[in-house]
């Protein structure tokens, strides 16, 4: 039989190899977006370059906390390494948000310029090159995503559809800009690139937002109202099975850890023997695990009986 720290820890080796690859495959397209960027002539691949390594920087950072996750806690960090989780999800999802909010403001700034006329066929090329990568780690990388559950892989995922869609976009540009050259819409030719690349920033915007706010909802410990019913009623529902009628819970999220404090109101002449008490933790954990699908090491669930309401 496979224990849940066992199956804990392969997850966690699973993502830091998802982690890996995505560093790698990152770290190639900035490589060929610093290239074509330069031979073309085009800020906007120039910027998807640095929008890439930037990304993979960030991705790195992740791998290091998914190595440190499953990892027992230190004298220094007594309650483990989760907290760290949401910390580099905001990190992520802010410096997307900038990125994309830097690449709204240059395109402005260039349609304000006048514009500049890349060469299309050089930037055909890496569009199509980038594009199928993006594409085809997304689609792989969400696959994966699906056997863990991982809000490091997740945001990820959505890092790599970014990038698939703004690289689309910009091959869609180049490709109307290719046609439409040597016509009577010929001088609108410098305002393709920024235009599609400011708009685009515009729908991408929201998907980075989210992720942050989500984050730090978890940095600022702010429990979200559909967990607190959930595990209320769960939790509700088992002590009350068991006599308990008087009780108060506390929660806590950090990343995939779930923080759960149970304190249990009983009679002042309450003697219960602690096997009694242990099965009831036992059973209460069961209770949370299958309201939140959150088990073994990632649950962190503490039962405090007292006599005195004051202690709740």
């Amino acid at each position: 039989m496979v224990s849940i720290e066992r199956v804990m820890r392969l997850r966690s080796e699973l993502e830091a190899r998802l982690l890996s690859m995505s560093i790698l495959a990152t770290l190639l397209i900035a490589a060929i977006a610093v290239g074509f960027g330069l031979l073309s002539g085009s800020t906007a691949i120039v910027f998807d370059g640095f929008f890439s390594g930037v990304d993979a920087a960030i991705t790195w950072l992740t791998l290091l906390v998914a190595r440190l996750i499953p990892q027992a806690g230190s004298r220094r960090f007594q309650y483990g390494y989760w907290h760290l989780e949401p910390l580099v999800l905001g990190l992520k999802a802010g410096v997307l948000i900038a990125l994309v909010a830097y690449a709204f403001l240059s395109s402005v700034a260039a349609i304000l310029q006048g514009g500049y006329v890349p060469d299309f066929g050089l930037a055909l090329a890496y569009a199509a090159i980038v594009a199928l990568i993006c594409l085809g780690m997304w689609w792989w990388m969400r696959g994966q995503a699906e056997r863990i559950d991982s809000g490091l892989v997740r945001l990820d995922v959505t890092a790599w559809l970014m990038s698939a869609l703004i690289t689309s976009a910009l091959f869609l540009a180049f490709a109307a800009a290719a046609l439409i050259e040597g016509t009577a819409l010929a001088p609108l030719l410098p305002l393709v690139d920024p235009a599609i690349l400011a708009v685009l920033s515009l729908l991408l915007l929201p998907m980075p937002l989210r992720e942050a706010r989500s984050a730090f909802l978890e940095i600022f410990e702010v429990v979200p109202p559909e967990l607190d019913a959930r595990l209320r009623a769960a939790i509700g529902r088992t002590l009350e099975a068991h006599g308990f009628s008087n009780f108060e819970i506390y929660l806590q999220k950090a990343g995939r850890a779930l923080f759960v404090e149970i304190s249990i109101l009983v009679e002042a002449g309450f003697a219960e023997p602690v096997a009694e008490v242990d099965a009831l933790r036992r059973t209460l954990a069961d209770a949370i695990g299958k309201a939140t699908d959150v088990r073994g090491p990632d649950l962190w669930l503490t039962v405090t009986l007292t006599a005195d309401p004051e202690q709740m």
